[in-house]
């Protein structure tokens, strides 16, 4: 590969540009550059050539145009393989540039300001700067561009073992990052002109920025690829801030569980522990300390339990590490983990120990996207706060403080449950689920047997819905199994018939009006 002879530095991001370049200069690498990043290296003595100088034409309408200009465009997307563009480029005076090192104004950074005036958003879209990238990266076989201070080190480090060359591979790799950077700045541009047309949640046209974090060891089953990105729309939450301390690597399977279970356990501010498996929780208690909840959450279905995810708001001491080590887990998630409780769980080879930090950290609300074939849906995440219900008692009893307790316990569980979901519950555990059965009464009939079959007590249990019943048969299930209150939405055709039913039981009822289908 041919050297680099010459290089064009435009970067409002200055961090390293100075070391950058003079390891450039020792390889007698003529530096063209723009007036803030010119001055910023004219200021400690490095020498360089104006824009204008290139372009035999000033800086004009305050900055907004100086690089648009043929001598620098023609520099850059020559082909250096065709003699008639170089006999081009030679008749009018213009040389080649093999090096281009441009970063963007702060467009996202700028926008992500409250209250940041449209004209100043404006004046932060970079112009010359994306299409000098695009130009470059269009010519990747003969140029390279550097679109981020980050590559800065593998660049010397590559000028500096080929003595001031940049392999082709390197070229290549830096173009695909370099088209990247201008679709991701492209796509932060049009979410915000969006927002302010009024388009915000769904617009015509949505697009989703998506950066890798790591591949994941297999997705739902071992045939099947998967990887873990961010959105980059989004300040990181959630598994984002996890860190692993221990066990296998994650699988698609486990992100899911993970996910599911931090986003339960956040629910609670007294101590609590969640056992997920296949995205539905199988046990969930609070109480005094973390071990006792963990103990209550495992008594709910300690069969299902088995394999499953345990998420903790509290960090891990050494009586909770023992009880979680008893039964065959596949991860832990919690804020952190003291030097002997994470002593204990380590011993558990494949356990995964993941320490998330600030357990009230609140969830992204960002859309929330599933695919199906040939397209996408997108909806709100369902982040809807329970302590804004207004809650509406409809039966002629009211509910004991006990009951409005166990009531809201099972209702923040059965969030969480996949639809059609049914919870009992006392005031701090749970006492048997009813998850993803095709009719209600089957939901109501699985949690009323799974709690009998693990010798839980139903009798004065409160029961949750998440969504209204269609008939009263789940309700006479739910009185039959011994609950004196059912917390659900409303809405059924049949409502009248069910509160007749809830008094006819003598049970309490209240409806929420919100609805938590969960698919």
């Amino acid at each position: 590969m041919p050297k680099i002879r010459r290089a064009l530095m435009s970067v409002y991001d200055k961090t390293g540009i100075v070391d950058f370049v003079k390891v450039l200069k020792t390889f007698d690498i003529e530096i063209l550059s723009t007036g803030g990043t010119a001055k910023h290296l004219q200021d400690i003595g490095i020498p360089t050539i104006a824009i204008s100088d290139v372009t035999r034409f000033p800086e004009i309408l305050g900055g907004r145009v100086k690089t648009l200009h043929p001598n620098i465009f023609g520099g850059i997307l020559a082909l250096r393989d065709d003699a008639g563009q170089i006999s081009e480029l030679q008749k009018r005076d213009i040389e080649l540039i093999d090096l281009v090192v441009v970063n963007l104004y702060p467009f996202e950074q700028t926008v992500a300001s409250e209250n940041v005036a449209l004209k100043t958003a404006l004046e932060n879209i970079d112009i010359g700067g994306p299409a000098m990238i695009r130009a470059a990266a269009k010519n990747f076989i003969n140029v390279a561009v550097v679109t981020s201070p980050d590559q800065y080190e593998q660049i010397v480090s590559e000028i500096k073992t080929r003595r001031g060359e940049i392999s082709l591979e390197t070229k290549r790799t830096l173009a695909v990052e370099a088209f990247a950077r201008t679709s991701q700045y492209d796509h932060f541009i049009q979410s915000y002109l969006s927002d302010q047309n009024g388009e915000a949640a769904f617009p015509r046209r949505y697009q989703l920025l998506l950066e890798k974090v790591q591949d994941v060891r297999y997705g739902e089953n071992p045939h099947q690829k998967a990887a873990f990105y961010r959105d980059s729309e989004e300040p990181a939450s959630g598994l984002l801030n996890a860190k692993q301390l221990h066990g296998k690597e994650l699988s698609f399977n486990n992100f899911l569980d993970l996910d599911a279970a931090l986003g339960l356990v956040q629910e609670f501010s007294e101590p609590c522990a969640v056992i997920i498996k296949h995205t539905n929780p199988c046990g969930v208690a609070t109480g005094s300390n973390l071990s006792e909840a963990y103990f209550h959450a495992k008594a709910t279905d300690p069969v299902s339990a088995f394999g499953g995810i345990v998420a903790l708001n509290r960090e891990v001491d050494d009586a909770t590490a023992q009880a979680v080590s008893e039964l065959f887990m596949e991860a832990v998630i919690a804020p952190g983990f003291s030097p002997a409780a994470l002593e204990i769980l380590s011993a558990k080879k494949n356990l995964r120990l993941l320490e998330c930090g600030d357990i009230n950290h609140p969830r992204g609300k960002g859309i929330d996207v599933k695919k199906v074939q040939g397209g996408f849906l997108l909806q709100d995440q369902d982040s809807y706060n329970l302590s804004d219900i207004k809650y509406d008692v409809v039966s002629n009893r009211q509910p004991t403080t006990e009951e409005w307790a166990a009531m809201k316990f099972a209702l923040r569980v059965g969030k969480w449950v996949k639809s059609n979901a049914i919870v009992f519950s006392d005031v701090e555990r749970t006492l048997g689920i009813g998850a993803g059965q095709m009719s209600r009464v089957d939901s109501c009939q699985l949690a009323a047997e799974k709690a009998r079959r693990f010798g839980h007590d139903l009798r004065g249990s409160a029961a949750a819905s998440d969504a209204f019943f269609p008939f009263r048969d789940g309700v006479d299930v739910i009185a039959a199994a011994g609950a004196t209150a059912v917390i659900q939405p409303g809405g059924s055709v049949r409502d009248e018939e069910i509160i007749q039913a809830a008094n006819e039981l003598n049970l309490a009822m209240v409806f929420t009006g919100v609805r938590h289908f969960r698919h």
